[in-house]
């Protein structure tokens, strides 16, 4: 038993693609991740002009801020059954295809309802996509995880960063925001042209004898705490994108000087979705990475908080650095399970009950910020955050296996899970 996951290393290698397959395969897998969260950015810097055009209420202009974590919530625990009928590559394909529907659909739209209702068919795809990009990298590169989620997240963040910067001078150049919209459409058709020629190589389907199940993942300690962990660092990261523009004009910044700021926030994402996992990956027990990624959230929170505003940028690239934790937490999906399968089961349970965490962050920000008309509330609830991201953190970075857990007779807690 002792050789059992040297064994299992040395059998991921030789299942790790090569050749112009495995080529194929990355160029599909970054062009859907560019894709993913274009359908959420783009929306926000027109928000205002869109409530106008479409006559769209606060309740609508609220649901459509909410609609992101509803969609890979609910949606990405359904996507391994999905997989599992339909065929990984079949589903992502379809996925891109949903996803570019949505938002042709809704940059043709011409009220609040039918913008709405395309935008959760185009969020839908995005969600699918989330779930699936995790279990095709362990599936198909099972011996080079860390450096193809580099890849994958590097791809997220410039498409995340892609559609937040461009939309706005593409609706200033055309005089339409229909067409600003629409432009990030073509893109997801583009994505999709890699799946279409690898649906020659669709993974032979799991029929469901080694799937864990969601009742099964209930009553894991390690799923849980991967998934609170993916809960929080989410949670900091909406919290950061709807309120650190807030923060900045509140210490004496200009509208203008906050954007800017904010414009390097998210640039950073880049650089750091890089870095993380290529040091993750060096080493089997990501701990000392959790707790290096708290430090720097801690030290650029409290220097946000009670820092002179002349520090702010540098508080803010602090801040940046602890985002490393997304990465982070995207490659733990792969790092604690042992087959596909189960990454595709931790994936969508640890996505979706993370995201639905997360989905109460700026709210409740936003609630005490105005209960108080100060910032210290928020900042205590954000610090809480981050101690319960450690905590998580730490139990789900040591070197360990989903698979290895399962129900004990006799009492609720996980030991080990048969696949």
């Amino acid at each position: 038993m002792e050789d059992f996951p040297r064994m299992s290393v040395l059998a991921q290698e030789s299942r790790t693609r090569t050749g112009p397959l495995a080529w194929l395969l990355v160029l599909g897998i970054v062009l859907a991740a560019l894709n993913l969260r274009t359908a959420v950015t783009s929306v926000g810097p027109l928000l205002d002009q869109l409530a106008g055009s479409l006559g769209m209420t606060s309740v609508g202009t609220g649901l459509l801020t909410t609609l992101p974590v509803l969609a890979f919530a609910t949606v990405g625990a359904v996507t391994p059954t999905l997989a599992r009928r339909i065929g990984e590559h079949r589903l992502l394909l379809l996925a891109l295809v949903t996803l570019g529907v949505g938002m042709l659909v809704r940059s043709l739209a011409g009220s609040a309802p039918l913008f709405l209702l395309s935008s959760a068919v185009a969020l839908s795809g995005g969600a699918v996509g989330n779930v699936l990009i995790p279990t095709l990298i362990k599936r198909h590169f099972p011996a080079r995880t860390g450096i193809m989620t580099t890849v994958y997240t590097t791809a997220l963040a410039a498409g995340t960063m892609l559609a937040a910067a461009a939309t706005v001078p593409i609706e200033r150049a055309s005089g339409d925001w229909h067409i600003a919209l629409g432009v990030w459409a073509a893109l997801a058709a583009v994505a999709a042209i890699p799946w279409l020629a690898l649906l020659r190589s669709e993974p032979e389907r799991d029929t469901g004898s080694r799937d864990l199940g969601i009742r099964g993942l209930v009553r894991s300690r390690l799923a849980w705490m991967i998934a609170i962990y993916f809960g929080t660092q989410s949670m900091i990261a909406y919290i950061m994108f709807g309120w650190l523009a807030t923060i900045l004009t509140d210490s004496g910044f200009s509208t203008s000087q906050a954007g800017a700021v904010l414009g390097i926030f998210t640039a950073l994402n880049i650089p750091v979705s890089i870095l993380v996992p290529m040091v993750a990956s060096r080493f089997r027990d990501q701990r000392p990475i959790v707790a290096g990624l708290v430090a720097f959230y801690a030290v650029g929170f409290a220097g946000l908080w009670a820092a002179p505003p002349s520090l702010a940028l540098v508080s803010v690239v602090f801040v940046a650095v602890g985002m490393g934790s997304f990465p982070l937490a995207l490659m733990m999906l792969a790092l604690r399970t042992r087959t596909p399968e189960s990454t595709a089961a931790l994936s969508a349970f640890g996505q979706s009950a993370g995201y639905l965490i997360s989905g109460a962050g700026p709210l409740l920000v936003g609630v005490l910020h105005q209960a108080t008309g100060g910032w210290a509330l928020p900042y205590t609830l954000i610090f809480v955050v981050l101690a319960a991201q450690l905590v998580t953190g730490l139990y789900a970075g040591r070197n360990r296996y989903l698979e290895d857990e399962r129900p004990r007779a006799g009492d609720g807690s996980a030991e080990r899970i048969t696949v």
